[in-house]
């Protein structure tokens, strides 16, 4: 294949939700694995709903994911590409699509159309009442220019619909799906463009997948009720279509649609909670889509050489929130400490966790439960401890451990002998503790959990003794004192 123009075209009403986000990603490896364009495109035609807050989030959200677009808006400003404008309502104040519609008007494929939403509402219930689907009946198909004017004296603003053939088959080869067949008598007048006489969904795209060459369209399966009525503009207008292709839809782990019940939905949230952009890619790769040997984890790189649209599936891509936040582990456990740092660093800040501590002693102290994260956003919780000034001890913790009779002398003694300490690291600090507990005839828990509850307040956290080391000889003394003070 050559010449291969693929888009991502979202409207901007919202957050980038995730479904939207994986479309976008599809398209991205497409356009990536066959050397291609991939265009972002914002279609803005509600006007009602679109805001330019949304567009600026969509952006970021794509940056962020790192989905780079080679021509489209530019979120400093302008665009690029040759095809623009790359927004839908600077095309439609340009009079891009009107051109298109006086075509299909002239040529008796379209009209106007001058029905109330209260007379449209009598159609429907009149439908349900004769188990008919409630469709338009296509009253105004055949108005005469002067019942046209005589409506418009009346006050009444038109929009243009589309006129559907009454018999034959409108029918594709969808990529994914095989063959996919609508009977046109089935398939309703549609409006092409509203009374403010903005275009609509249907009608836009296409005008627009066409003047900008497109050559795949790979979009949800929840457009597959759009397409029959978009093929038959384009052979209107005596266009090739380009391929299509519908991904399956995303479910939740009950199987209903995705959705906030399920938990967070879009894009910037799962930012907050500090999942990170590579495991969002691999994952929403894996939602509808696999290699021939069930591969889970990629490389960036590796997951674009391996994409292919015959790896779709028909089927229900589940959602499953457990396996999405165990990827994320795995990811963060292969970050370097650096890399890690840099990438807790947002949340820390946010957390006023270890601002002043230097970069050095800040990636340590980070670096120590790195096995154990799974989220970014849970770090500023389990480092926060060694950056204030006393431990805020957990009651529970108090209750298990200073409560026992020999805690109060464990944690005396290992004070003095802390104090005495030549070297003060991990490795002489595990050494000490072993010897005194062998020397008071103590097992080493019995040792180790009082010094844990002491320094940090809590029963779990991270390597005890290099825990230990980090917050330093004073700051230990001064816990293992207080700490102490509290055992009955």
């Amino acid at each position: 294949m050559s010449n291969i123009r693929v888009r991502f075209a979202p409207s901007p009403t919202g957050n980038l939700h995730i479904g939207s986000a994986r479309t976008a990603l599809f398209n991205w490896l497409f356009a990536r694995r066959m050397k291609g364009v991939f265009i972002l495109r914002i279609e803005d035609t509600d006007e009602l709903r679109s805001t330019d807050e949304s567009t600026r989030a969509i952006f970021s959200a794509l940056r962020w994911l790192g989905l780079d677009w080679d021509e489209g808006p530019v979120p400093e400003g302008g665009e690029l590409g040759a095809y623009g404008p790359y927004f839908q309502g600077k095309r439609a104040g340009m009079g891009v699509y009107r051109k298109y519609s006086d075509q299909l008007m002239a040529q008796g494929m379209a009209y106007r159309c001058y029905c109330t939403p209260a007379e449209l509402d009598e159609q429907r219930k009149r439908a349900q009442l004769e188990k008919r689907p409630p469709k338009y009946e296509g009253t105004c198909r055949h108005l005469t220019e002067a019942q046209c004017r005589d409506l418009e004296a009346q006050g009444r603003k038109p929009v243009i619909r589309f006129r559907m053939p009454d018999e034959g088959v409108t029918a594709w080869n969808d990529l994914i799906r095989g063959e996919v067949k609508f009977e046109n008598k089935l398939l309703y007048d549609f409006i092409m463009v509203k009374a403010s006489g903005y275009p609509t969904y249907n009608f836009a795209c296409v005008i627009d997948d066409h003047l900008m060459e497109m050559s795949h369209i790979i979009r949800g399966d929840d457009h597959i009720s759009n397409t029959p009525l978009q093929l038959l503009v384009y052979k209107a207008l005596g266009w090739t279509p380009p391929e299509i292709a519908h991904l399956s839809m995303i479910h939740g782990p009950d199987g209903t649609k995705l959705s906030k019940r399920h938990g967070a939905t879009d894009v910037q949230a799962y930012e907050a909670e500090g999942y990170l952009p590579a495991v969002i890619r691999n994952y929403l790769a894996l939602l509808g889509w696999s290699t021939p040997d069930s591969q889970q984890l990629f490389t960036g790189p590796d997951l674009i050489e391996k994409f292919d649209i015959a790896g779709c599936q028909k089927n229900p891509a589940m959602f499953d929130p457990v396996k999405f936040k165990w990827m994320n582990g795995e990811y963060i456990r292969k970050l370097t400490p650096d890399e890690l740092l840099d990438m807790a660093a947002p949340f820390l800040k946010k957390a006023g966790v270890g601002q002043n501590a230097d970069r050095e002693t800040l990636k340590k102290i980070v670096a120590l439960e790195q096995e154990k994260y799974k989220l970014l956003g849970e770090i500023p919780s389990l480092v926060d401890f060694f950056f204030k000034d006393e431990a805020e001890f957990d009651p529970r913790a108090v209750e298990k451990v200073f409560k026992k009779p020999e805690a109060k002398k464990v944690l005396a003694d290992m004070r003095e002998r802390y104090l005495k300490l030549a070297d003060f690291n991990d490795v002489s600090l595990e050494k000490e503790a072993r010897d005194y507990a062998a020397s008071a005839s103590l097992k080493a828990g019995q040792v180790f959990h009082p010094l844990r509850v002491a320094v940090s307040g809590r029963t779990e956290g991270p390597t005890l003794f290099k825990m230990i080391e980090y917050l330093g000889r004073d700051a230990v003394s001064k816990r293992l004192e207080r700490a102490a003070a509290l055992c009955g």
